[in-house]
């Protein structure tokens, strides 16, 4: 494949190659020199429209540790706010002689726009609403190694279903994984169209808990409402707060995972955050290693890792 801009093209063997390659850059990134000259004659730009820390943070770094030259664009300081096209922005960039653009933006689409318009690899790192693959990816590897699979493992999605491009992506995932899916959260801020992905639907947080071995938490995008969706936060953490006292009444031990940035206090209290059954910094550290998977594959695997 030359792009990644979702999960749902990618098949299972698909998956289980970049996992493999993973596992190779994670003793990579644990080791004393956590550098390799895989892609020591590759140009990555990242163009961020959107805000971000840890995405950002990782992919740069899964770069740097692959000996990538790379080059770093924010909307918010570019050409941009003075009216430049999202075209115009990356063909200028692409003609400084870049050869591979990771991309988040606002709108839904745009990673797929750009593919069809230039030459370079794309890779998704988040576009509006719709889908986040490499947040999916180190997701799911991350269940992986806590669990020792994903087949068969009952995972809920808690949280803001509507707004979030984590949730369709993870549902992709899981689902291909063979993993069974329930989404959780208020009725409003779960999509109409939800049931017809195959995933189960529950409006109450303990008996998503009580059934699940993962619980797969989501923040509330307040950002991306328009409209009030619940009364007020005090609200949600009342009804759909998770505690680590939660966690203890389970009759089971499950796995608490989270993309980030967590509202403490809101969606995760604090102790159920920091408690032994979060893989919370599991996540973040797959994250480089998935990322530093992704991209060596999609430039080809030019050389030994």
């Amino acid at each position: 494949m030359k792009h990644l801009l979702g999960i749902k093209p990618l098949s299972v063997a698909d998956i289980e190659l970049i996992f493999q390659t993973a596992d190779e850059f994670k003793e990579v990134i644990n080791r004393p020199i956590k550098k390799v000259p895989s892609l020591r004659d590759i140009t990555i730009a990242n163009v961020f429209f959107e805000n971000s820390t840890r995405t950002r943070i990782s992919f740069e770094l899964a770069e740097k540790r692959l000996s990538a030259d790379v080059v770093n664009f924010s909307a918010s300081s570019s050409s941009v706010k003075k009216g430049e096209t999202l075209l115009d922005t990356v063909q200028n960039i692409l003609a400084m002689k870049v050869d591979m653009v990771v991309m988040r933006h606002s709108s839904v689409g745009a990673p797929h726009f750009l593919a069809k318009h230039v030459p370079a690899n794309i890779i998704n790192a988040g576009d509006g609403t719709h889908e986040h693959p490499t947040q999916a990816l180190l997701d799911a590897y991350s269940v992986r190694e806590r669990l020792g699979e994903v087949g068969g493992k009952r995972i809920a999605i808690i949280g803001d279903i509507m707004h979030s491009r984590v949730a369709l992506s993870n549902i992709f995932a899981f689902q291909k994984l063979g993993a069974e899916l329930m989404v959780c959260g208020p009725t409003t801020l779960i999509p109409k169209y939800i049931g017809s992905l195959g995933v189960r639907v529950e409006t109450d947080v303990r008996k998503a808990l009580a059934w699940c071995d993962v619980a797969n938490v989501l923040r509330i995008q307040l950002e991306r409402q328009q409209i009030k969706y619940f009364p007020s936060l005090r609200e949600y953490r009342l009804y759909y707060g998770i505690t680590k006292k939660m966690l203890e009444q389970l009759d089971k031990e499950i796995v608490v995972m989270h993309p980030g940035p967590i509202n403490r206090g809101v969606e995760l209290s604090s102790d159920a955050a920091d408690s032994s059954q979060a893989i919370i910094l599991d996540q973040v550290e797959n994250g480089v290693a998935v990322r530093m998977a992704v991209l060596y594959l999609l430039a080809g695997g030019r050389s030994g890792i």
